[in-house]
Formats: C-alpha cells, sequence, structure tokens
C-alpha cells in the first residue's frame, strides 16, 4: 500500500487531467445513453406497443415489467447510498470517509435514473400534466403512486442540500485551484459564504444526517415503495409485512456495490491508492457480506411462509417463483458472493480488489433481476387467476432492455461530469487521513 501523505492536489487530478481512457468512456456511456434515447423516441412514436409489456389478463402478459423493476433497483441503489454516507457522519466511521461523496453522488444520479423511468413508462411525458389537471381529486387524492413521487422528490432536495452544504467548505478553501470556466457554478455553491459558518453547517448536516437514516426505513426504500407491493393483498407474492425490510437489504446491498465499484474506479483512474485504500476495500466487503445474509434471511423468511402449507394462491405464486430460472440465478449469485467473502472473513489473504469488482457486479445483477422478476411474477400470479387457461408470456424487448444499459451510461456519464466541476472526495477526509498519518509518524 501507498505511503504518500494526501494532499489537496489528489483530489483535484480529476478535475485537472483528462486521458485518453476517459474520452473513450464518454463515448461509450454516450452511446449507450444515445441508443435508449432513439428507443424511447420510437416508443413515443409508435406507441407502448414496441415494448414487451401487454394489458394484464386475456392480453397475455404484464403491465409492470423492466421498467418498474429497474426504477425500484435504482431507487434501492440511491436510498442505500445515502444512507451510507449518512451512516459515515452519525456513526463516526472516518474509515470511510474518502468515499463518502461518492455515496451521495450516486443518490443523485440513482434518483434521476429512477425519476427518468417515471417519465418513460407513462408512455407520453405530457401525462405528467394531464393525468392531474381536470383529474385531481383522482390522480392525487387516491393514487398511491402519489406518495412514491413524493417521497423520492423529498429524498432528492434533501440529498441535493446535504450534498451542497459540504461543498461550500471545499470550494470555498480550494476556488483558486478549481478550473475557472465553471465560476458561476462555483459562486451558485458559494453565496454568502464565511468561515463562521463551518460549524453550523457541520450541525446541519448531522441533522440531516440523522432525518435520512430516520425516514430511510420509516418512509422511503423500507416504507412506502414497498407499500405499493406489500398492501395489496389480490397480488400473494407481493403482499407481507416483510417487504419492507427486504427492500432495504437489497438497497443497501446495491448501493454498497455500486460504491464499490466507483471507488475502484476513481482510485485507479487517479492513483488514489493512499487515499481510497485497501482497508477501505475490505470494510465493504464486510458489510457487502452483512446485508447480503440479511437479504438471503428474508428471502427464507418468504419461502418457508410460501412453501409450508401456505393458502393456494401463494403456493402456486411462491412455486413458480422458486422454478424461474431467473430467479434461481440470482439467489445463486447471492449465495456465491456470500461464500466469497466468508472465505476472505476467514483467511484474509485471499482478498484482493478484483474479487471485490467480480463481487459488486455479481450483487448488482442479482438484484436487478431479482426486482424485475418480483414485479412481473407478481401480476402472473393474483389471487384470482380468471385467465389460467392462458398465463400470458413476457419477454422484454430490446427497448426495455437498452433502457438498462441506456440508464447505466446516463449514471456514468453523470460522474464523469461531476468529477470534472468538483472534488468527489470531502477535502475534510483529506485532512482527516493527512492529521491521522502525522500523529502515526510522531507516535
Amino acid at each position: 500500500m501507498s505511503t504518500k501523505t494526501p494532499r489537496e492536489a489528489d483530489i483535484l487530478r480529476p478535475l485537472r487531467q483528462t486521458s485518453r481512457t476517459y474520452y473513450a468512456l464518454v463515448a461509450i456511456a454516450g452511446l449507450a445513453f444515445g441508443l435508449f434515447i432513439l428507443g424511447w423516441l420510437y416508443q413515443l412514436w409508435e406507441g407502448m406497443v414496441v415494448t414487451g409489456l401487454s394489458d394484464w389478463g386475456s392480453g397475455g402478459g404484464v403491465t409492470w415489467g423492466v421498467y418498474i423493476g429497474a426504477f425500484i433497483w435504482w431507487v434501492g441503489i440511491a436510498h442505500g447510498g445515502i444512507i451510507l454516507s449518512a451512516a459515515v457522519r452519525l456513526l463516526g466511521m472516518d474509515r470511510y470517509m474518502p468515499v463518502a461523496r461518492l455515496a451521495e453522488l450516486l443518490t443523485l444520479a440513482g434518483l434521476s435514473a429512477a425519476g427518468f423511468y417515471i417519465i418513460v413508462h407513462l408512455g407520453r411525458p405530457d401525462r405528467m400534466v394531464t393525468s392531474i389537471v381536470g383529474h385531481y381529486h383522482i390522480t392525487i387524492n387516491n393514487s398511491p403512486l402519489v406518495w412514491d413521487v413524493t417521497v423520492i422528490t423529498a429524498y432528492f432536495v434533501l440529498t441535493a442540500t446535504y450534498l451542497g452544504l459540504t461543498l461550500r467548505y471545499d470550494v470555498s478553501r480550494l476556488r483558486g485551484e478549481l478550473p475557472s470556466r465553471f465560476s458561476p457554478i462555483y459562486d451558485l455553491l458559494t453565496i454568502g459564504y464565511t468561515e463562521r459558518e463551518d460549524p453550523v453547517v457541520q450541525r446541519m448536516v448531522w441533522w440531516l444526517a440523522l432525518a435520512i437514516i430516520i425516514m430511510a426505513p420509516l418512509l422511503l426504500h423500507g416504507g412506502v415503495i414497498p407499500w405499493l407491493f406489500a398492501l395489496l393483498p389480490t397480488y400473494p407474492r407481493w403482499f407481507g409485512g416483510v417487504q419492507g425490510p427486504q427492500f432495504l437489504t437489497i438497497a443497501l446491498t446495491s448501493a454498497i456495490s455500486g460504491v464499490i465499484l466507483l471507488s475502484y474506479g476513481f482510485r485507479r483512474a487517479y492513483d488514489w491508492d493512499h487515499i481510497i485504500t485497501d482497508d477501505i476495500f475490505r470494510g465493504l466487503l464486510l458489510w457487502l457480506g452483512f446485508f447480503t445474509l440479511l437479504f438471503l434471511w428474508l428471502q427464507l423468511q418468504q419461502i418457508a411462509t410460501g412453501t409450508f402449507f401456505p393458502p393456494i394462491d401463494l403456493e402456486v405464486a411462491w412455486v413458480a417463483t422458486l422454478e424461474h430460472p431467473i430467479y434461481i440465478l440470482s439467489m445463486s449469485l447471492v449465495v456465491g458472493v456470500l461464500a466469497v467473502i466468508f472465505a476472505q472473513t476467514i483467511r484474509p489473504t485471499l482478498f484482493s480488489k478484483p474479487r471485490a469488482i467480480v463481487c459488486a457486479v455479481a450483487i448488482l445483477t442479482a438484484t436487478l433481476l431479482e426486482k424485475v422478476l418480483f414485479v412481473v411474477e407478481g401480476f402472473f400470479h393474483p389471487s384470482f387467476e380468471i385467465y389460467a387457461a392462458t398465463p400470458g408470456v413476457y419477454v422484454p424487448s430490446l427497448i426495455e432492455i437498452a433502457s438498462v444499459t441506456g440508464t447505466i451510461g446516463m449514471v456514468t456519464l453523470f460522474f464523469l461530469g461531476v468529477g470534472k466541476i468538483v472534488p468527489v472526495v470531502e477535502l475534510h477526509a483529506i485532512e482527516h487521513l493527512r492529521d491521522h498519518e502525522e500523529t502515526v509518524t510522531h507516535d
């Protein structure tokens, strides 16, 4: 491991250096996002018929599929990301300070991708207005989806405020070394700034972090979003009190995996071995193993109640799920990751960053597959299968598949862009690491 002492110049390196690899990533991510935009424009022109979605029942398919499954996946990644960052501040987990801002940025990027899915799935963007104007008493007062949009918007505002407050300190102290072409952005971030506000901002950030930690299990990925499914008794695959904790564990495993990938990417690109250390990756893997274990335990809870002398409708839904190749694949990936992390815990010499990357990719793949199947199987097996003779088939279209790669490209472009404007590692983290190393050297 590098023995270099972290300096301000290190976290400014992404703003100053642009390699061929950077441009290649921009091109690849832009192509993925562009192809999805073209597919979406085609969908707007021809209608939702070009997707794999169809009317539930005699239509032989489902009204929700990859779009809603990926929406849940991105929201989970977003919520888990800000929970990680808030936990670092509330619990004094200074070890993870270098990756806290990456987690915050992942929240904004994930929520943006999730919000985009809402617009795409509406079929026509103008429905964002026409479904409310003239139908307010129906769509607002009676639709549970309104709460979904409300909490996501509230979380976005909270996270943006949280991030903006911490950026004020960094931008004010590094202003002379930041790119002059982005001066209007820096002026906006530091309006009215004085050094006297620093302790006040720290207290405000602490309270925001506390609010985020409280809201997460009560209203966000442990509350409102799973309630949209769990409170529908005619859909046995969705119904039940375990959905809140299940969604929350999926969010945290997905977010940790996303932070691992981002941390590795920035570390390798900008020689940050002395900032994002191996110790951080080991710690993130341990947390990933813990929440993966919770995820599997809650899956076992559902399987046990869904297969041990359950009501007929619940048994049909769970038997269909357990026999599905996608479910078998997703659970196999999760079990495999848990086995790898357990082995590395027993024998630390087995740890390597490439293995950490493989674990992160496997978890993200597994959670995406599980969420899509969760949505689809819920529609296929309701309590009253009045169309049992034609159970229906759902095959995602190329446009729906492109939406996943497209939103991943969108999030990648977000990080590539933000990394050129503001530091993605907090100045406080650098100061803490430097003080720690100087204390160790002195001792």
